[in-house]
């Protein structure tokens, strides 16, 4: 099988989720709408004190990004089962952890690409400076792919399951917890100068290697269970 074919078969599948995903902009934005409102409700429930929404900011963020993450994942292969389409993808010569990967490229790019570029408008609510921002920003960068990565196992496992939503988050939250941590140590390390950030960006930038090179096959063989 040659990479070309298959290169094209990834490319297929990403633009037409993406268009999908377009024409249904309602649970496009939903995550992006939580995202926001989360982030927006913590300084007006709790004050404009600087000192506080600073050393709150990092992880308040960062828990919003992950549930915004979460709202989405059940629809990560809920359209490709219900139509069909999803069988013929396990029939097709191409490998099926490409085009997994694939498909989570195209979560990904509608729900944490988006995250990323709202995180520095959400990080000036908390008076985070620019260096953090970027710092934010970087962290963010690493880390929602893979709470995607990490979410497309949990989403083929549940798949077709009643009431898939709640078991899916009992299965991915204990495994977002490092993500969480790191990402938000990232953030108060740049915020309060204590420590160098490097290092949990370094640690997410390894999280995401092994995610890339992990998810793909684990997520393949967790669909053919649920189809099987």
């Amino acid at each position: 099988m040659s990479t070309s074919s298959s290169s094209q078969a990834v490319l297929v599948l990403l633009r037409r989720d993406l268009t999908l995903a377009f024409r249904h902009r309602s649970e496009m934005f939903t995550p992006l709408f939580f995202f926001i409102l989360v982030t927006a409700l913590f300084p007006m429930s709790i004050g404009a004190e600087q000192s506080l929404l600073q050393s709150i900011g990092p992880g308040v963020i960062w828990v919003a990004a992950l549930l915004a993450a979460l709202l989405s994942l059940e629809s990560m292969f809920r359209s490709d089962y219900e139509d069909g389409s999803l069988e013929q993808m396990l029939l097709t010569p191409q490998p099926l952890s490409l085009l997994v990967l694939g498909k989570v490229l195209a979560h990904w790019l509608r729900t944490g690409l988006p995250l990323v570029l709202l995180a520095p408008l959400v990080g000036f609510q908390y008076y985070l400076a620019g260096d953090t921002l970027m710092t934010m920003m970087l962290a963010l960068l690493l880390g929602t792919p893979v709470l995607s990565l990490l979410g497309a196992i949990g989403a083929a496992l549940t798949l077709g399951v009643r009431g898939g939503g709640m078991l899916l988050s009992l299965l991915i939250l204990p495994l977002y917890i490092p993500i969480l941590v790191y990402g938000a140590g990232a953030v108060a390390a740049s915020a309060t100068q204590s420590l160098p950030a490097q290092p949990f960006l370094l640690l997410l930038g390894a999280f995401l290697i092994l995610a890339m090179v992990l998810t793909p096959v684990a997520t393949a063989a967790a669909l053919r269970i649920s189809l099987g």
